[in-house]
């Protein structure tokens, strides 16, 4: 753990909340001791509220390294992640997480993420926002389809 690369995290949270882009979050994605992404939250200033910090930092690191998977890297990140941020941090197969403040700190704040946990948690039928299957329309043959394909990439 190197504490310079969270006070980057930190600096880049406080910066775009000055800014009124976003909350007081920020991550950065280091690989070999360089910071190879960096990431605040833009939901503000975007109006896109998967615009978070650990997501943005992913998206700039995937366009610095020209990869979609991110092994090799770690993430610093100000605020324990949401489960939308910890799905995208598993998605991009990063090695390792730092946080600094927890989920619980920031629910005490207002920010919604300790409620997120406690949805995934439930059945489906119990969630506050209704969850439905519908008919494939086709979306089995597309997925088959895929899977035929000799030239997919895995992901």
């Amino acid at each position: 753990m190197n504490s310079d690369f969270m006070k980057e995290a930190v600096r880049l949270a406080v910066e775009t909340m000055h800014a009124g882009k976003g909350g007081p979050f920020g991550a950065v994605i280091v690989r070999a001791g360089q910071i190879v992404g960096r990431g605040a939250n833009q939901v503000l200033g975007t109006n896109d509220p998967t615009a978070h910090a650990e997501v943005t930092a992913i998206r700039n690191a995937s366009r610095e390294l020209q990869q979609f998977h991110l092994k090799g890297c770690e993430i610093y990140t100000s605020c324990e992640p949401c489960p939308m941020c910890l799905g995208a941090i598993y998605w991009a197969q990063l090695d390792k997480i730092y946080y600094a403040l927890s989920r619980q700190d920031a629910a005490a704040m207002g920010f919604s993420d300790e409620f997120l946990y406690t949805e995934l948690v439930k059945s489906l039928d119990q969630r506050t926002i209704p969850i439905q299957r519908a008919p494939d329309s086709g979306a089995r043959a597309a997925l088959e389809e895929w899977n035929r394909k000799t030239d997919r990439t895995l992901y």
